[in-house]
């Protein structure tokens, strides 16, 4: 009797890091939930992006969930204020940017945590990255194992037992690193989109964090980035 391939949720918002991860997820054998919040976010292109690597990976099940972070604001992602543009590399991770989405992290886990429970799956898949990122506190070791930790006190399928893990595989890579495993994987990176701030067809800016981040990865690579 052939074993039937372990359930897991993995949060995608159809930028580089989320389609790596569930590239890997995919790769480890699990059978992948794909989950993408829509969330008041002014790059909201990445949507489509989503569902169309979605649709590509084959996932068991795609969930576009509406939650509308703008009536908070607090974000250059939610709200009016203007994404930084051009600051250099080497400041990115110093501080916490305008870019930051209070406690988004944590409350994308926190719904992707009930929809596991119910599936009756106990891992739990996020790109967070803390080597190449832009220096956001819900990016860190530190607050995966928090809320792991969290995770097992405050649900039913835990405290029955049933421990859920929160997978981070990218957490100790940087961006080239990324990039080359996805590659190795067989992921399209056409398919994705990093940019914070768009054109209304799409086209990335390349002067944001996210899009610096991304150019220098395929960069040190001597890959051209396919995004537009």
């Amino acid at each position: 009797m052939t074993d039937l391939p372990k359930k897991a949720v993995v949060l995608l918002s159809g930028g580089l890091d989320s389609t790596t991860t569930l590239a890997i997820a995919q790769h480890a054998g699990f059978l992948c939930h794909a989950l993408t919040f829509q969330y008041g976010q002014r790059h909201a292109i990445e949507i489509d992006a989503a569902r169309r690597i979605a649709q590509h990976f084959g996932v068991a099940a795609h969930v576009i969930l509406p939650i509308d972070l703008r009536q908070f604001g607090g974000s250059a992602l939610t709200s009016d204020l203007p994404v930084p543009k051009d600051r250099p590399l080497e400041s990115l991770s110093e501080g916490i940017p305008s870019t930051y989405v209070p406690a988004r992290n944590t409350i994308f886990l926190s719904l992707a945590l009930g929809w596991a429970e119910v599936l009756g799956a106990c891992d739990l898949f996020v790109g967070v990255n803390a080597l190449d990122y832009s220096g956001y506190p819900d990016c860190r070791p530190e607050f995966i194992a928090a809320f792991e930790k969290l995770a097992n006190l405050a649900t039913k399928a835990g405290v029955e037992g049933h421990a859920f893990k929160i997978h981070t595989p990218l957490i100790e890579m940087t961006k080239a690193e990324i990039i080359r495993h996805g590659l190795e994987l067989g992921v399209d990176y056409a398919l994705t989109t990093s940019c914070y701030d768009p054109s209304p067809t799409g086209t990335a800016c390349g002067r944001c964090d996210a899009c610096q981040l991304r150019l220098k990865g395929f960069a040190e690579l001597g890959i051209e980035d396919p995004a537009r």
